[in-house]
């Protein structure tokens, strides 16, 4: 098949969802498919390449920054891309689109699949569904969502990265959606031998946003200064500041590091050093962080919120929490920090779990779905 994929962030450009994709791209490429990729532009990154074997287009939005899109960004891909996709519809003739994000993306897609008559699968993240981040998107949405509903019941085919996410696109627009998680490959991601730091480190990887709540991570650990740990804290954001002013105010500054803004390469090096992921979100799809520590052996402390529940296997290989202490992640990460031995178990456990979300089972129902969509609108041609 020729695919072409339409997707406002894409790496290294944005977060978790941008880095699915690409994997999944890739995935596609081995198994013979042609992939043609067409996103947003930021300085310093090349304008068109050849990587992996896909073709990427990225056109020009005035995005500031690889963690953050602002609304004029999202926008900006919609109006930049059209042309730009219009032709490769028209000249590269894809015979399927694969759309991440039904909101901008979405947007894109939907005029030029009623001009060119190539139809799409949509697959929805989360935060482009009503309700998935309600801080990021509750205000923007209301006069967006009217415009909304035609991207939805216009794809060939809906997927979702979580249950949580499907659920959400059901009420919100009355579709169903195949669940298909995001995914990691095991063969890249080789933790080796597990051996618990000496003291354990926890480890956080995420955009500082309130999303992602990171400023309850250094309050719970002020909780637990009597124990051995350090904690990295992977990322930027917004919330930087304010991080560090909490990790000042309670004298913690020699047990945290915040590395900044790094590739996803550094992130799985960070892991590879690392016990304990402590993700204490408001809201999540299936996070791909999460899944990537599955792989790299590290035990889940996470809130109980969309395909965090996915993941952890309370008493197995992590704990599960609810919003309700101030100190939220505490209990669970001392029993852990306690026990190196509890601690190595758990970590054994989640390469365990790791193996649902093989990144080849999900390439695989990837292009089984987007065959179905070839195949019905071949089959829906073919009726005189």
């Amino acid at each position: 098949m020729r695919i072409l994929v339409l997707i406002y962030e894409f790496p290294p450009v944005g977060g978790g969802g941008g880095r699915v994709a690409e994997d999944i791209c890739r995935g596609l490429v081995k198994r013979g498919h042609q992939i043609f990729v067409l996103t947003s532009h930021i300085k310093g990154v090349p304008r068109r390449e050849n990587r992996d074997g896909m073709e990427i287009l990225r056109v020009p939005v005035g995005r500031r920054t690889p963690f953050k899109a602002r609304f004029v960004d999202m926008l900006g891909y919609v109006l930049a891309g059209f042309i730009p996709g219009l032709r490769l519809t028209q000249q590269w003739k894809p015979d399927v689109m694969h759309v991440h994000f039904a909101v901008p993306s979405g947007a894109l897609a939907r005029p030029l699949s009623w001009i060119t008559g190539v139809p799409y699968l949509l697959t929805a993240h989360l935060g482009d569904v009503p309700g998935g981040v309600p801080d990021k998107t509750e205000r923007w949405f209301r006069w967006v969502f009217p415009m909304t509903p035609p991207i939805w019941k216009s794809a060939e085919k809906v997927c979702a990265v979580s249950e949580f996410t499907r659920q959400l696109a059901r009420e919100s627009y009355a579709v169903d959606a195949q669940v298909i998680p995001n995914g990691v490959d095991l063969e890249v991601l080789d933790p080796g031998e597990i051996t618990v730091g000496q003291p354990p480190r926890i480890i956080f990887a995420g955009r500082f946003v309130s999303q992602k709540n990171p400023l309850q991570i250094v309050r719970t650990l002020g909780e637990l200064d009597d124990l051995p740990w350090d904690c990295v804290m992977v990322g930027d954001g917004p919330l930087r500041p304010a991080v560090e002013d909490e990790i000042d105010r309670l004298g913690l500054r020699d047990r945290f590091t915040l590395t900044g803004w790094v590739t996803p390469d550094d992130v799985i090096e960070w892991f590879g050093k690392s016990d304990i992921l402590f993700m204490p979100s408001l809201a999540e799809g299936l996070p791909v962080v999460g899944v990537q520590a599955l792989a790299m052996c590290l035990a889940i402390v996470a809130s109980r919120v969309g395909g965090f529940v996915d993941l952890v296997e309370t008493d197995q290989n992590g704990y599960l929490l609810d919003h309700q202490s101030e100190f939220m992640g505490a209990e669970a990460l001392r029993k852990l920090i306690s026990s190196p031995e509890r601690l190595e178990g758990f970590r054994k456990s989640s390469r365990r779990l790791a193996s649902r979300f093989d990144v080849q089972h999900i390439v695989r129902s990837y292009e089984e779905q987007l065959r179905g969509v070839v195949r019905s609108v071949d089959a829906a041609e073919a009726v005189p």
